[in-house]
């Protein structure tokens, strides 16, 4: 079968890898963060920035198939989160009709993989998300011997969007990449994104601020109360964690989310009680692209039907849809401050 393809690496051109580092000089492995910046944050981080989430492969082309090949660094599992989430990669195409879901890649149980997949005719942009919850040591895509390969679509704005946050912002519990609610207001707002979610590891660390102050941003989403062990450690670290944010980027539209949970506890009163006092602080300075959506909000219309979480915690596809439905008006008017300068 391998005969019928041309093989390319995904890191040369004409390919482009967005939201990762790639091997090379300093790294030598797909990581979100730099090592040298991961070990200076805590264990779970260090654990966990070498899974890919929010990683993609994109490139335009007029194959009919496509081959995709992975080499995994371990086989991971957990009770709640499906492996197709874990592990897989999702090809998803763009052509003048929209974007269409192409075919899963994911793992048995074994560090290897490999898949075929049927492609529309035409011109057409290829996505290929990375892995959530995994890391991935070598990829490989095949085309047609006679296709066209070419650089992909450009997104519609210079600079990404980056997420902070918590297991919910890195992916869990999505069926697979894609499906999680940073990718799907990618696809809708068209715009290239970083996703630093930290499983049960994004806990407002100075450090991972200082990392994030220097990068180059569309708009900012800070969302890591789900990661806040106390309203407390909340309180202590949510408005110094902008501070360092706002005093390197001035202009920046930041977006502050609470936990998507529909329980009003009040643990859940006293936490959103923190991050609209960081926003109401903030207005009162002057500062007039902050905005604030209270997560408790994000699954009215599903909850009394269906709880669209896998354990109360993690949203199901479905949960990940209506978290976009909610944040994406509210986005497309920061891209869109943003572009206005």
């Amino acid at each position: 079968m391998n005969g019928e393809f041309r093989f390319y690496d995904p890191t040369q051109e004409p390919f482009r890898i967005y939201g990762l580092i790639l091997p090379g000089e300093t790294e030598e492995r797909f990581c979100r963060l730099p090592t040298a910046v991961a070990e200076t944050v805590s264990d779970t981080v260090r654990a966990l920035y070498r899974n890919t989430s929010g990683g993609r492969m994109r490139f335009r082309t007029d194959a009919g198939r496509l081959c995709l090949q992975a080499v995994y660094p371990t086989c991971l599992s957990m009770g709640h989160f499906a492996p197709s989430g874990i592990s897989g990669f999702s090809v998803c195409v763009r052509a003048d009709d929209g974007e269409v879901f192409a075919g899963l890649l994911t793992t048995d149980g074994q560090t290897k993989a490999q898949g075929v997949f049927d492609l529309p005719t035409g011109m057409k942009d290829v996505t290929i998300y990375m892995p959530l919850y995994n890391g991935v040591d070598r990829v490989r895509i095949g085309l047609d011997a006679s296709a066209q390969v070419l650089p992909d679509t450009d997104y519609a704005f210079e600079k990404p969007v980056v997420f902070y946050g918590s297991s919910i912002t890195q992916g869990g519990c999505a069926s697979r990449a894609g499906a999680e609610y940073a990718a799907i207001l990618s696809r809708r707002l068209h715009f290239d994104y970083i996703n630093l979610g930290f499983s049960g590891g994004a806990k407002g660390e100075r450090a991972i601020a200082e990392y994030i102050r220097t990068l180059p941003m569309q708009a900012f989403v800070m969302d890591y109360d789900h990661n806040a062990p106390t309203p407390e450690h909340l309180e202590a670290t949510h408005e110094p964690f902008f501070r360092v944010i706002r005093d390197a980027c001035p202009g920046l539209p930041v977006l502050f989310l609470s936990r998507p949970d529909p329980v009003r506890s009040d643990d859940n009163r006293k936490r959103f009680a923190v991050i609209r006092k960081t926003y109401e602080n903030a207005l009162r300075s002057g500062d007039k692209n902050v905005y604030l959506l209270d997560g408790a909000t994000f699954f009215d219309e599903a909850v009394r039907f269906n709880d669209p979480t896998v354990d109360r915690v993690h949203p199901t596809d479905l949960g990940f849809y209506l978290m976009a439905q909610k944040i994406e008006p509210v986005l497309k008017r920061m891209l869109r401050h943003a572009e206005e300068g």
